[in-house]
């Protein structure tokens, strides 16, 4: 296997599937099934997955509700969403941890980084909710900051587009896609990965991210084993 211990990245629209809102227990499933053959492999898995599926903290900002309030009903969809992926992957017969960066000590534990990499070691997949338990952060920054921590080699960005693009090839179909691309060509070309402050942190970290598309079954566990999937940033 090219890496070794990985942090996958879902964001919480992913889990929607075909529906408007909420989660598609066909998508989760499917996603379950996809990390247990990772796991099964030996790798060592750490989640972060977002919230907009169940609510954005933006969202409620631009319809007038107060932005700190908005982000934190954020954080707590991503922990809904982080139960439920939990369930999921102990339905295929994983065993799971859910560390969250706000306190609620009757369903998950709080985050403790040493207590964290231990879980990983033992072959345990832990998911990370709450975001960074702080406003005014995405869960991308939450993800990148979660990898530094624990020491994973890459960021898996599982989207449902296939890699980084010229344009977005949904709405361009000369869109040109990039097999790997380097941190700076990123940020010049002002191609969208991730929000700038988390992808300026995992430039400075020299953590690689790898943007692929998670809805093709078996495309977690190639981009796992190094084939050209996706598209890898990195310096």
């Amino acid at each position: 296997m090219h890496y070794k211990r990985i942090l996958l990245k879902l964001s919480g629209e992913a889990l929607m599937g075909a529906k408007q809102y909420g989660i598609d227990p066909d998508r989760l499933a499917m996603y379950a099934d996809e990390i247990k053959a990772a796991v099964n492999k030996g790798i060592e898995v750490a989640i972060v997955i977002g919230g907009g599926n169940i609510y954005r903290g933006l969202a409620g900002e631009s319809n007038g509700m107060d932005r700190v309030q908005g982000d934190h009903m954020g954080m707590l969809a991503t922990i809904i969403n982080g139960l439920a992926l939990q369930s999921a992957l102990e339905d295929k017969g994983l065993d799971t941890r859910l560390q969250t960066a706000i306190k609620i000590n009757e369903v998950a534990e709080p985050f403790i980084r040493r207590r964290a990499m231990r879980h990983l070691e033992k072959g345990r997949v832990v998911i990370f909710g709450g975001g960074t338990g702080n406003p005014y952060f995405t869960t991308d920054s939450a993800a990148v900051l979660r990898a530094i921590e624990i020491e994973a080699d890459v960021i898996l960005k599982g989207t449902r587009v296939d890699g980084i693009y010229t344009s977005d090839p949904e709405k361009d179909a000369s869109a040109i896609k990039f097999d790997s691309i380097s941190f700076k060509d990123v940020l010049t070309k002002g191609l969208k990965v991730m929000d700038t402050t988390a992808f300026t942190l995992s430039q400075e970290n020299k953590l690689p991210i790898v943007v692929f598309d998670m809805n093709k079954p078996g495309n977690l566990l190639k981009v796992i084993s190094g084939e050209n999937i996706g598209t890898v940033v990195n310096l």
